[in-house]
């Protein structure tokens, strides 16, 4: 029997894509570019279109560059560059060609001054808030600045003079001269340039005026050849100014705006302004915070590039918004890390467990990496008279259907022995410290005979085990959508981080490296964290087991 790829999931911009290959609109080439401007770090909503412009490029034998939008210093810095570059090749992706809005600073410049000399663009001395009342309303027509008529000499005195820096700051701006009347606002003499007096990380002081991005845009998809221009709805009634000024200036190409719904993601925000004051006023401890939505933060918090492209797959691309639920992103980790990671284990609250008839040796178990995938092989861990278990796995007052281990009870080690309790140590307080237990020793890797062990709990030697602090992730809002709130600070979910400080893991842990990602026995997937140090380790959970959060 034959066997054939998986299809993927059809979609609109699919649709439109084969239809211009079919029809040889573009030549036959399908040229992408994933636009992000350098002023914060990604999110899952950018990881999308990462997927997407990648993705249609890769899936059509085209190209995808990856641009970045630098055209207001102000918010940008070399460090939000340097992080985009490095989680899009973390996703997987590899740019045809690396540009930047500032490459084109004076083409865009000589493209304004062919406006001005068509009568299609004109200086305006009208302040920014004058421009907004003037503009006027959804349901009510602008009104004609009076600088509108200025002629296109004076024009191009004042705009020449602009970039020479005589003016003030936010003294005249560039605007297009189309429809005040237009039923779309943003077609209303929209603003091509501002002077702004600020030093700008590639150009230096170059520059003094900066183009606005409705402008830079769409010049830049033309100037790179871009065939489909992929963008969030958003800019769907911006499209209008796109094909507007491509076409008042005739440039050898003109890419096609092809607008899809943005991603909408449960119980996290994806507003690069609000993220960036989660982190400014320390909600947070910075872009990459296992709790943040940023591709850096889902990152360290042990996320895999195949689990983030699997869901960007998964939710599909439409012109519908809707809210994606959170548990979605959450199956396509569990999915794969179960199939991929490989598993330790490790006593988040440790109980010493001492057996009492064991000899006074270390002994060497053989445990398999993984039950489902022998191809991750199998690994030494140390068993000893004195164990660690976890303290939520013995109970002195056994709930009903208790599997675990309570006095005179019986329960098996993972990969080791089944134990029995014989008698609890308790304090001063009445508090549990310490169980004595006995051992049969025939009965590893094998039930006792005649008798049925049904529990098993996973453990560690305490003479051998590493300390590691544990860091328990949850989601960073309380309410599925924050972004309703009035204030969406409110919605921060206060539990969102429980520190476990006394944690102990086994010793084949020693060299595990960063962002080695694991599942712990019974407690779920974690990730080390770069926060590591020689002789304590740190581990940011990824995901529980399941969705309800209950152990194997």
């Amino acid at each position: 029997m034959s066997t054939t790829e998986p299809q993927a999931p059809a979609h609109f911009i699919r649709h439109i894509i084969a239809t211009d290959l079919h029809s040889n609109k573009h030549n036959g080439k399908v040229i992408t570019r994933f636009p992000p401007e350098p002023n914060g770090y990604l999110h899952i909503g950018h990881a999308k279109s990462i997927c997407l412009n990648f993705g249609m490029a890769i899936e059509h034998n085209g190209t995808c560059n990856l641009r970045f939008d630098d055209t207001n210093p102000e918010k940008e810095s070399v460090e939000f560059m340097e992080s985009i570059e490095r989680d899009v090749q973390w996703l997987g992706f590899k740019w045809a060609e690396l540009h930047h809005a500032s490459d084109y600073f004076e083409q865009l410049y000589l493209y304004a001054e062919n406006l001005i000399e068509q009568g299609k663009a004109y200086v305006d001395s009208l302040s920014a808030e004058q421009i907004r009342i003037y503009r006027g309303t959804l349901t009510e027509a602008g009104k004609a600045s009076p600088d509108r008529d200025r002629t296109i000499a004076d024009n191009l005195d004042l705009f020449r003079r602009m970039r020479a820096g005589e003016f003030a700051d936010g003294q005249y701006v560039l605007r297009t001269k189309i429809d005040m009347a237009s039923p779309n606002i943003n077609m209303r003499d929209p603003a091509l340039y501002r002077i702004r007096r600020i030093h700008h990380h590639r150009t230096g002081n170059d520059w003094c005026i900066y183009p606005m991005y409705d402008y830079t845009h769409c010049i830049s998809d033309a100037l790179e050849g871009i065939t489909h221009s992929l963008c969030t709805l958003e800019f769907e009634d911006h499209r209008p100014l796109y094909d507007w000024v491509l076409n008042e200036l005739q440039t050898p190409c003109h890419p096609q705006q092809i607008e899809f719904a943005r991603l909408q993601l449960e119980y996290t925000i994806v507003s690069k302004r609000k993220l960036n004051q989660l982190v400014t006023e320390k909600h947070v401890s910075g872009w990459d915070d296992p709790r943040m939505p940023t591709i850096a933060g889902l990152r360290r918090a042990g996320f895999t590039p195949k689990a983030i492209r699997d869901f960007c797959e998964r939710i599909g691309i439409t012109k519908q918004n809707s809210w994606i639920e959170m548990g979605v992103l959450e199956h396509c980790i569990r999915e794969d890390l179960n199939e991929n990671s490989p598993r330790v284990m490790a006593v988040l609250q440790p109980l010493r467990v001492v057996i009492d008839n064991y000899p006074d040796d270390t002994e060497q178990l053989e445990i398999s990496n993984h039950p489902q995938q022998p191809a991750l092989g199998k690994r030494q861990v140390p068993f000893c008279k004195t164990i660690l278990i976890e303290r939520d796995d013995f109970s002195d007052n056994p709930p009903p259907k208790y599997k675990r281990l309570v006095v005179g009870g019986e329960v098996r080690l993972r990969g080791s022995y089944v134990i029995q309790c014989n008698e609890v140590i308790k304090d001063t307080n009445g508090c549990i410290t310490e169980l004595r237990c006995s051992y049969d020793p025939n009965t590893l890797g094998k039930n006792p005979e005649g008798r049925k062990v049904k529990g098993v709990i996973h453990w560690v030697s305490e003479q051998h085990a590493l300390s590691a602090e544990v860091r328990l992730y949850n989601r960073l809002f309380a309410l599925p959508q924050p972004d309703n709130e009035d204030n969406f600070l409110d919605a921060i979910n206060p539990n969102s981080l429980e520190l476990l400080s006394d944690c102990k893991v086994e010793a084949s842990l020693a060299n595990a490296l960063p962002e080695a990602r694991f599942q712990f026995e019974r407690n779920g997937y974690f990730c080390l964290d770069k926060d590591s140090v020689a002789g304590k380790l740190v581990f940011n959970r990824t995901v529980s087991l399941r969705d309800n959060g209950e152990k194997d």
